[in-house]
């Protein structure tokens, strides 16, 4: 009896040493009955005491890390769990997991390539993850997809806008062409007024003056009249003679 007496209390001994030495190993325990209840706002209370006691605690930061992806705080989720996954000190296992559920937090807030370098530290840590294999291929093949549309998309871009060109080309050409057939049309028409219209008049011969043609007019006449003059004592008929100019 004193025997069983001595060993119980040498067991208590123990779990007082172990708390002072890891006192935040309550408050972690505690924290996970209250996440097993879905009780995340306590959960994460508890673990920040936790950490609070012991800063560097790997098993509460990972495990806040947690609460924050299932309360939907991904930036939280996201800081807590970069910090847990950068301790060189951990085990790698427990790394892996860590950039597992890294991975999982970048997915949900879309920043996709940061995602896939998580999962890809993950399997670095701990190759035979099936979970962590299908993520990094999920999202790899995702952003495949997205760049393989973007490339689509700007190649669809940049058809349209060489289409656009053709076009805007096109048209000018076309006003260029109108343009030019308008001055040819005006310009026709400016040397048509210059000329003048059949039936309005005949050229004068160039270097006679008016005043001169009419005294070369009077003379001719003279001369036809001195002509009929001489016909009129020969037949004693009147002739008149048409003018030919």
């Amino acid at each position: 009896m004193r025997r069983a007496v001595i060993f119980m209390l040498m067991s208590l001994l123990a779990v007082e040493v172990s708390a002072q030495q890891f006192p935040e190993r309550r408050q972690v325990r505690k924290g996970n009955r209250a996440f097993e209840k879905g009780a995340y706002q306590d959960a994460a209370g508890r673990y920040m005491r936790a950490l609070g006691a012991a800063p560097g605690s790997f098993e509460a930061g990972f495990d806040l890390g947690n609460t924050f992806y299932r309360q939907e705080q991904y930036d939280q989720a996201v800081q807590t769990l970069q910090q847990v996954a950068a301790d060189s000190l951990a085990a790698p296992a427990d790394r892996a997991h860590a950039f597992y559920n890294l991975g999982n937090a970048q997915f949900q807030q879309k920043k996709y390539s940061e995602a896939l370098e998580s999962f890809k530290n993950s399997l670095r840590l701990n190759p035979d993850d099936v979970e962590a294999k299908f993520n990094y291929a999920y999202v790899k093949k995702l952003l495949d997809d997205q760049n393989q549309q973007n490339q689509q998309n700007q190649n669809n871009q940049n058809d349209q806008n060489d289409q656009n060109k053709d076009n805007q080309n096109q048209n000018q050409n076309q006003d260029q062409n109108q343009n030019q057939d308008q001055n040819r049309q005006d310009q026709g028409n400016d040397d048509s007024s210059d000329n003048p219209k059949e039936g309005e008049g005949q050229p004068q011969p160039a270097g006679i003056s008016p005043a001169e043609q009419e005294r070369m007019l009077d003379a001719i006449q003279a001369q036809e009249d001195k002509t009929q003059e001489k016909l009129k004592e020969k037949a004693g008929a009147v002739v008149r003679l048409k003018k030919n100019w």
